[in-house]
């Protein structure tokens, strides 16, 4: 399961910032992961949240033994597998579990970067026998990015913009796809408030979404009349909230 601890200066109270939290063992998809930005200290985040212990369920693709260590290989179809390296016990030279290709595991750890290329130290790493842990995991991930970050998932594991706690739910055209139906939901949250996003929050807001599907969806919304422009061609607002 994932729990959350958090600080917050008296400065950042008083002025309503963005607060980094630490989160401990979160569940997450391998593609999050890879995905994550790195923070100055040498960790990684996922937007203003600080990453620490992390869980993620999978097929083993692939094995490694190294001296001190063990490198797997680990998918769960979200993304390219990811690399998990599990320190070999030195005293009894023999790894902490044994895992082979094929089999489904729970791995929890931390994201580090190795030569460049991220992978996640495994404190724990745990085979799976009932494959209805591989759905709850992805339940726990929903939950627990739901709450974080106010984002959800759709069925196929696309990021999706939640609705801010309060805030009635829209009706989105049908004729939309679900990128640029993700565009306008932001659009329409920010209007609701009556005030319009550059397009520098909206890529923010929309930080899974690549800057090209950002600019398409917005050229399309713009051209079928479900958003236009407000002081220049970066700020904006939906026609309907």
């Amino acid at each position: 399961m994932w729990n959350q601890a958090c600080s917050q200066s008296p400065n950042e109270m008083s002025s309503h910032k963005v607060q980094r939290m630490s989160l401990q063992i979160l569940p997450c998809t391998v593609s999050q992961l890879l995905s994550a930005s790195q923070v100055s200290r040498g960790g990684f985040a996922i937007g203003d949240w600080e990453l620490h212990q992390v869980s993620v369920v999978g097929v083993i693709r692939g094995m490694a033994p190294f001296v001190t260590y063990i490198q797997y290989s680990v998918d769960d179809m979200t993304g390219p597998p990811l690399s998990v390296r599990q320190w070999v016990n030195t005293e009894d030279c023999a790894p902490m579990t044994s895992a082979s290709p094929g089999t489904y595991v729970k791995v929890t750890g931390s994201l580090h970067s190795f030569n460049g290329q991220r992978s996640l130290l495994a404190m724990k790493i745990r085979c799976i026998k009932d494959l209805n842990e591989i759905t709850s995991h992805m339940l726990e991930v929903v939950q627990a990015h739901m709450q974080f970050f106010g984002k959800a998932f759709d069925v196929n594991m696309n990021t999706t913009a939640a609705l801010l706690p309060g805030q009635p739910e829209s009706i989105l055209p049908k004729s939309l796809s679900t990128i640029q139906g993700q565009v306008l939901h932001v659009i329409r949250s920010f209007s609701m408030r009556d005030i319009d996003i550059s397009f520098n929050d909206l890529k923010k807001q929309l930080d899974f979404l690549s800057i090209r599907d950002i600019r398409t969806s917005l050229t399309h919304l713009i051209n079928e009349g479900h958003v236009f422009c407000t002081s220049d061609e970066h700020h904006f607002k939906s026609t309907e909230h």
